[in-house]
């Protein structure tokens, strides 16, 4: 019923994993396969799906093993931009956008958090005149994953590793240990990471990642988003995409309690006070065409916000489930409110945790 495969091709220096398992039902749709890259930081490049009377279906937006390792290996950045360009990056120890005061050559900024200096890359910019280089998605898109291991679940197969990632290449102000696992059964996907303070100091912590969900039909048009969200964080522009620090009730387009059709809207936007139920924040995806849905569960209490970025020229739409609101250090806009980041203090960890479920809508 189940199998794995730790295949001959290398991306980011690794050899990717696949574990698969054989359809039990004829009635239901059960995910099938699951596709790792331990060498760029446990990202997942591909889930399917089975549906019966339809076949295998890709769950996200990616290019196949080739084309993802022509991206990663020959066309990518020193950063590992490109990560968060395809399948589901993982973004620790901060998911989302953050300002700060640029260095001269461009290439780091400094942003201050509990009295002490971050510097990170600036790592990403918008494409209009005026726009403010900035840090964004995290500091794990290149790392290697030590430990790599298939086990066997109950009903499935799971991957596990760690990555040792320290003090994030001098970026963080301790150092930390990051444990997957990513787990394959009929009726789920399971991503978990935890984040261990193995260092001596104090650190901020955020945890989210980056799955573009594939639309089968090809008609994002119709294909219908809902995030159970009563609130939106204002940005200054989609250029940008800065938050300005206030937080509005949601309407028109961007409430989408009740789910609404993408049609021709963009979104790149941030949603929090969420709506959970049952010990978990759900959103769901759904491309009525394809009698196609897949179902989000935000399990870890720790998450705060959800992003979505869905360009209407593109055949998918990006749901981001993460701790923290944007520009998480910046004073100014935020003032003294909690905007997600979890302090760790040597010694402890802090677990992120998101489910995955297929369904017929």
């Amino acid at each position: 019923m189940n199998s794995s495969a730790q295949s001959n091709v290398e991306i980011g220096g690794q050899k990717i994993v696949t574990i698969s398992r054989a359809t039990s039902s004829t009635t239901r749709p059960e995910f099938t396969s699951l596709t790792v890259m331990p060498g760029r930081g446990m990202e997942v490049l591909q889930i399917t799906a089975n549906f019966p009377g339809r076949g295998s279906v890709n769950v996200l937006a990616s290019p196949d093993v080739a084309g993802a390792k022509k991206m990663l290996d020959q066309e990518d950045d020193a950063n590992g931009d490109l990560s968060y360009r395809l399948g589901s990056a993982f973004l620790v120890p901060y998911p989302n956008r953050i300002r700060g005061k640029l260095s001269a050559d461009g290439k780091t900024l400094t942003t201050e958090w509990e009295g002490h200096t971050l510097t990170l890359p600036a790592n990403n910019i918008g494409t209009k005149p005026g726009a403010e280089r900035h840090a964004m998605h995290g500091l794990i898109l290149k790392s290697k994953t030590d430990d790599v291991t298939v086990k066997t679940i109950p009903g499935g197969k799971a991957v596990t590793g760690v990555i040792h990632a320290g003090d994030f290449g001098g970026h963080w102000l301790s150092k930390t240990d990051l444990d997957f696992t990513i787990s394959l059964t009929a009726d789920a996907v399971d991503a978990v990471v935890v984040a261990h303070n193995v260092g001596t100091e104090a650190e901020p912590m955020a945890i989210g990642w980056h799955p573009y969900f594939n639309f089968p039909s090809g008609n994002r048009t119709q294909a219908r988003l809902q995030i159970p969200a009563s609130m939106l964080t204002q940005v200054d522009n989609y250029d940008n995409v800065f938050p300005t620090g206030k937080i509005l009730t949601v309407s028109g387009q961007y409430d989408l309690r009740e789910g609404q059709a993408l049609g021709k809207n963009f979104y790149d936007d941030n949603w929090s006070h969420l709506d959970w139920k049952n010990g978990v924040v759900t959103v769901n995806i759904t491309d009525p065409a394809a009698h196609y849905g897949v179902r989000i569960e935000g399990v870890s209490p720790q998450i705060k916000t959800i992003q979505a970025y869905a360009p209407p020229a593109l055949n998918f739409v990006a749901v981001e489930d993460q701790y923290n609101f944007a520009d998480p250090f910046d004073k100014k806009i935020w003032g003294s409110m909690d905007t997600g980041m979890v302090t760790l203090k040597p010694g402890q960890s802090t677990k992120w945790h998101v489910r995955l479920k297929v369904f017929v809508p």
